[in-house]
């Protein structure tokens, strides 16, 4: 085999591990020692973890006994983004406020993962709680992008996607409340998806706005997002949104998919010349290949942003709630209970979930509530109804992920406005609940440095199937 075995896909690990030219503790090892000799550097990794013998054992024997009836992921090394739970493992979700958590259970896609024989080298670095669109709000520092290091590699699933694009692991899971799976695949030239909404359990993921997060896999292909989201998603009865596979609508996918250009939003200022001209190119290529492209209209995404930054925050200050000193979370204590709720809160949240919280507790309270947190539900229900309009006249819609490549550190962390229009084209999937996927189309040059950068697909909601087929459409056509 000519390739590094951690440069390998999941499809080729697979067929490696049963074709014997490899074993999974091998396996496992390269990735290990890929990770080892680069995490320094980059920092994706907020904790490697020591080498589980027994599991790695018996994914091996479970391979040699079933061989290609195995599970696809079975022997497979994973990153996990650190908010999700896997017992006995710190979970802290980048946060000084849960620096020693060890989580006592598994989330439910852990489960599933270890189902299926799946290996764990590691918890990933984040936004804390998940808050931010570059892996700056960590409290435990900053991941880099392997294409540029001076550079952020997105977020708030910056470290999955950095370990997945230097070949630190074989894939990795995030979690995506406003385009935190698919900005940074965008950002670090991988696959990042974000599921139809109920379709993997958030069971174990620690909540930021539960309304709009998914669990979903970044990927290096869309091959390997296929295969881990069928390993993760399906009904689970510790979470009541969760909706079966069986329910879903069957959408057909057409050999030739139309895909809905809203080109009005493209073309606006913000968006970087030659992430615009990539853009083009890459539809050009799709209608060459016997793609069908439409213009369509959505006059309410532009107000999507402005929803979205209401109902998350609003969520934001719910959920963290909990998080005080005397329930949950680091505890400071002063002289007055008083002083050990603003001490505990105040030393154990960053400057960003400070924000949020602040701001969500704002949109709820008596006076503003009808003001902003109704009218932004409200416009939530308009923008479904325009997409579901769209839909009509086309099977996904297509975007740049971001507006532009990634940016340098520190080069929005001081204008949080600046930084959510990051999110301008990933959170209306989010707010909508329907399934969405990052693929790269290039990449751009911007000082002298080449960037990657993707394009987005959103599909009618249960339309994963379609979302995959335009993102494998991409992979075809380039």
């Amino acid at each position: 085999m000519t390739k590094p075995l951690n440069e390998l896909t999941i499809a080729e690990a697979a067929r490696a591990l049963r074709a014997r030219e490899c074993t999974v503790r091998e396996l496992w090892d390269a990735c290990l020692r890929a990770a080892e000799a680069r995490n320094p550097e980059l920092n994706a990794y907020l904790e490697l973890f020591e080498p589980d013998t027994a599991a790695i054992d018996a994914a091996q024997r479970r391979i040699d006994a079933e061989g290609d009836n195995a599970p696809m992921l079975c022997g497979i090394p994973l990153a996990v983004k650190d908010n999700l739970l896997i017992e006995g493992k710190i979970a802290s979700a980048a946060s000084k406020m849960l620096e020693n958590y060890v989580a006592t259970y598994d989330a439910t896609v852990v489960r599933k993962l270890k189902d299926a024989g799946a290996l764990f080298l590691g918890r990933t670095n984040m936004d804390e709680f998940a808050m931010g669109s570059s892996t700056e709000h960590s409290a435990f520092g900053t991941t880099k992008n392997p294409a540029d290091t001076e550079r952020v590699p997105g977020g708030s699933s910056g470290g999955s996607a950095a370990a997945v694009a230097a070949h630190l692991c074989i894939a990795a899971l995030g979690s995506d409340t406003g385009g935190s799976i698919r900005q940074p695949a965008a950002h670090t030239g991988i696959v990042g998806m974000k599921p139809t909404y109920g379709l993997v359990s958030r069971s174990g993921l620690i909540a930021m706005g539960s309304s709009l997060d998914q669990v979903g896999p970044l990927t290096k292909t869309v091959e390997d997002a296929r295969a881990l989201l069928d390993a993760i998603s399906g009904p689970d009865p510790l979470d009541g949104t969760t909706i079966g596979k069986e329910t879903y609508h069957s959408v057909s996918v057409p050999e030739r998919l139309t895909i809905g250009v809203p080109r009005a939003l493209i073309e606006q200022d913000g968006v970087h010349a030659g992430l615009r001209k990539a853009f083009t190119e890459t539809l050009a290529k799709l209608e060459a290949a016997g793609h069908i492209l439409v213009d369509v209209e959505l006059p309410m995404s532009p107000n999507a942003l402005a929803a979205y930054y209401v109902i998350m925050p609003a969520e934001v200050s719910a959920n963290l709630a909990r998080l005080d000193g005397m329930r949950y979370g680091h505890a400071a204590r002063g002289k007055t209970l008083l002083e050990d709720y603003l001490l505990s809160r105040t030393e154990g949240f960053g400057a960003e979930s400070k924000r949020r919280i602040l701001l969500g507790t704002f949109v709820l309270s008596s006076g503003y509530i009808d003001a902003y947190y109704r009218k932004a539900d409200a416009a939530r229900e308009v923008l479904r109804g325009e997409y579901a309009q769209a839909f009509a006249a086309c099977d996904v819609i297509a975007f740049p992920t971001t507006p532009s490549p990634a940016f340098k550190f520190g080069e929005k962390s001081g204008d949080p406005v600046a930084m959510y229009l990051e999110d301008v084209f990933t959170v209306t999937a989010n707010l909508t609940g329907m399934p969405a996927i990052s693929v790269p189309m290039g990449a751009v040059t911007e000082g002298g440095k080449t960037l990657p950068v993707g394009i987005h697909f959103t599909a009618p909601h249960g339309g994963d199937e379609l979302a995959l087929s335009a993102a494998r459409a991409v992979e075809t056509a380039h």
